[in-house]
């Protein structure tokens, strides 16, 4: 009977000591591992909240100057770096060579190699449109004209289609001088399609260079 009460005992003990290490432990996580909901992030993505990804497109560029830059490069040459279109127009974002040098560029050749100088370039001029319009945008932002709500981002956009003069005389005759390029494309639908993006981060530049 001893050696049976041993072998039981021996039995519960072991158990026991193993069922101990399926316990919950109760860790102390750092804090420094958690983000203060006040405090301001970098990140907009991932989101705990589902209306931040309502129609948003791959790649996740959403309204921001990326999202604005690459719409437009799309629009321009499907994003294509070393696309000349008919007319000569050159890159990415598809530049003249007269608006290549109003921002300081006269070597096309070497910017149609040089994707980082058309990058430098868009921005450049969307900072000497920002600069020759800035009373524009001051004054039409959040106006409908000819059916088309006007954001600073559309200014530009169409600025970068057909020059600050086009827009100037589509917002002054309140849309009915229906400026367009050589390919039909009109500084409206440019107002419209690019609308709402942000820009805010463009500097306005009087005669703005490429550094």
């Amino acid at each position: 009977m001893i050696k049976k009460g041993i072998f039981y005992t021996a039995i519960l003990l072991t158990v026991a000591f193993l069922s101990s290490g399926f316990k919950p432990y109760n860790s102390q996580i750092s804090n420094f591992l958690f983000a203060d909901e006040n405090e301001e992030q970098s990140y907009v993505f991932p989101s705990q909240n589902n209306i931040d990804y309502f129609k948003l497109k791959i790649p996740f560029t959403g309204k921001y100057f990326i999202g604005f830059k690459e719409a437009v490069a799309h629009k321009e040459s499907q994003g294509k770096y070393r696309k000349i279109n008919s007319l000569g127009y050159m890159g990415k974002y598809q530049f003249g060579k007269e608006t290549l040098k109003s921002i300081g560029i006269k070597d096309s050749v070497g910017f149609m190699n040089n994707p980082k100088l058309q990058e430098k370039a868009f921005v450049a001029l969307l900072s000497k449109n920002k600069y020759d319009l800035k009373d524009y945008i001051h004054y039409y932002d959040g106006k409908i004209v000819d059916g088309v709500k006007i954001t600073e981002s559309g200014i530009l956009a169409a600025a970068h289609l057909g020059g600050s003069g086009s827009v100037k005389r589509f917002l002054n005759s309140n849309g009915e001088k229906k400026c367009k390029d050589d390919y039909g494309t009109s500084v409206k639908t440019y107002m419209k399609d690019f609308g709402g993006f942000e820009t805010v981060g463009i500097r306005a530049v009087k005669n703005a260079k490429v550094k």
